[in-house]
């Protein structure tokens, strides 16, 4: 099955990206990845390979509370949640792959949110 050119030029924006975000483990990478529903949110120390804390909009804390809301709210929910898994294992800075989607919209939305909750980026 082919890829469309729209996911295919996606993949290549993030891997421009990642050739110059690194994420260290006194300052790991929030990376983003969203899908038509859902938007999905890791925060990765590359050095160990380990993803450090996850959300996503699946997750149970959220999916009750982000019924019949726009995709943009839902993103906010999941922004405030990994920030306070973040927060809670001591990792307070960070530094954001977009994983190549424009920052407008959901992840945007993302974003702000952590940064509401305490993250520094």
């Amino acid at each position: 099955m082919r890829k469309s050119k729209r996911r295919i030029a996606r993949q290549r924006r993030h891997a421009r990206v990642r050739a110059k975000v690194q994420g260290t483990p006194s300052r790991p990478r929030l990376c983003v990845f969203r899908s038509l529903n859902h938007i999905y949110a890791q925060v990765i120390d590359d050095s160990q390979r380990h993803t450090l804390v996850s959300a996503s909009t699946l997750d149970p804390e959220i999916k009750g509370e982000a019924d019949g809301k726009a995709k943009s709210a839902k993103a906010e929910l999941v922004g405030s949640l990994v920030a306070k898994r973040a927060l809670t294992k001591g990792i307070n800075q960070i530094v954001l792959d977009r994983g190549g989607y424009k920052y407008h919209g959901r992840v945007k939305a993302l974003a702000e949110a952590a940064r509401q909750a305490g993250l520094k980026f």
